[in-house]
């Protein structure tokens, strides 16, 4: 009797969010100062250290970009902003246009508690104590927002593995794929990505569409990331796969790959292909056209609205997100011992025949469901937050 109450508390089909006012259910609950570019950087900071638990989100573009660089810099501020987990956000930037853009778009979201503030034509300080006001404002407000039981499925999840070897493809990234396939039935949204890893395993990745157009987006995508590759004339070698993926036994990308796919499970078919930083248009699982390095892969899933990120890892990728909260999970028990600082699920078990995928899928599940109602992360308490922008060309 008390296995079977232990198994029904680890499958718990809810979770205490907060829901927010366009309907969409966060897990945490910031205030965040986002400058608008790389010069508001100093006043956004300043606002965050006058205002106790807000956080400013320091970038380093936002100035001279143009075309599609310059869309995806919209969509990663705008959509970091109206994340979920953002209870409210006061932009700041040099001159007002492109900062009531970030304003309007983010509003256009469903999301109400939004400001902006320009430093040109009233200097640094004053647009820092104006900001500093409206922060304040919104940080007592945010405080008395109550967590509410919500279902599983309005949990948006993303995943992405880094630093992995042989105990990825074999074990942890196989785990996400466990729970992936009961969160898919169940009606969630799910994404996953890293266009430059399934390099080799690309036949089958578009095998895992659910219809012919959404294969064609994503043999697109991966095509023209080749192009990119040939255009350059260089040797992924060394990048891909890295240094610690040989040392971990990932001799290949093609073995990496094969790897990679493990994380969408043995029934998930995805329904379409994202831009980065891009929002899905339903539920279901959706494939994100991103890069394979993790704080950048991260900072754009946040921007698409995702609540909650699962994140394998074999020889101890340490990344975080000051938005999106990362779950780490490894089977290699080394990486376990000496790294758990960083890792929130231990699921070595499996390969030592201590522990099979639905028991491993079990652990993953209720630590995703504890993560959830608002347990830190490992990555959280150890104080990661990279917020890494993706750019695509130089500035003019």
């Amino acid at each position: 009797m008390a296995g079977r109450k232990q198994r029904k508390a680890r499958l718990e089909k809810h979770f205490m969010g907060y829901r927010r006012e366009n309907g969409r259910v966060g897990i945490r609950n910031h205030v965040v100062i986002m400058p608008l570019d790389d010069i508001s950087n100093a006043a956004a900071q300043a606002v965050a250290s006058h205002i106790q638990g807000t956080m400013a989100l320091p970038h380093h573009y936002g100035r001279l970009q143009f075309g599609e660089d310059l869309d995806l810099f919209f969509r990663t501020i705008i959509g970091t902003c109206a994340n979920p987990n953002v209870a409210a956000c006061v932009v700041i930037g040099i001159e007002d246009e492109w900062t009531n853009k970030i304003v309007e778009g983010v509003k256009k979201l469903g999301r109400t508690k939004a400001a902006g503030f320009s430093i040109e034509l009233k200097g640094q300080m004053e647009c820092v104590r104006q900001a500093s006001w409206k922060a304040w404002e919104y940080k007592l407000w945010a405080s008395e927002q109550k967590r509410e039981k919500c279902p599983i499925k309005d949990l948006w999840v993303s995943t992405k593995c880094g630093e992995s070897d042989t105990t990825s493809g074999l074990a942890s990234c196989p785990t996400v794929g466990n729970v992936f396939d009961r969160l898919e039935a169940i009606g969630n949204t799910l994404s996953f990505g890293e266009t430059t890893e399934v390099t080799g395993g690309e036949h089958i990745c578009a095998a895992r569409a659910k219809n012919k157009k959404a294969a064609a987006q994503f043999m697109k995508m991966f095509d023209d990331y080749q192009k990119v590759v040939e255009t350059q004339g260089v040797d992924l070698m060394g990048s891909q796969p890295t240094k610690g993926n040989i040392r971990g036994g990932l001799t290949t990308i093609e073995e990496k790959a094969l790897g990679n796919l493990q994380k969408i499970g043995k029934k998930c078919k995805y329904v379409g292909c994202l831009k980065p930083a891009e929002m899905p248009k339903g539920k279901g699982l959706w494939y994100m056209d991103t890069s394979s390095a993790a704080a950048e892969a991260v900072t754009l899933w946040a921007a698409a609205g995702f609540a909650c990120h699962l994140f394998p890892t074999g020889q101890g990728n340490i990344v975080g997100n000051p938005i999106l909260p990362v779950v780490k999970l490894s089977a290699n028990p080394k990486t376990c011992q000496v790294m758990k600082e960083h890792i929130d699920v231990d699921v070595s078990g499996i390969l030592q025949r201590k522990l099979t995928l639905n028991q491993a899928g079990d652990k993953l599940w209720d630590m995703m469901i504890r993560v959830a109602n608002g347990r830190w992360t490992c990555a959280e308490v150890m104080n990661h937050k990279e917020f890494v922008m993706t750019k695509l060309y130089v500035s003019a």
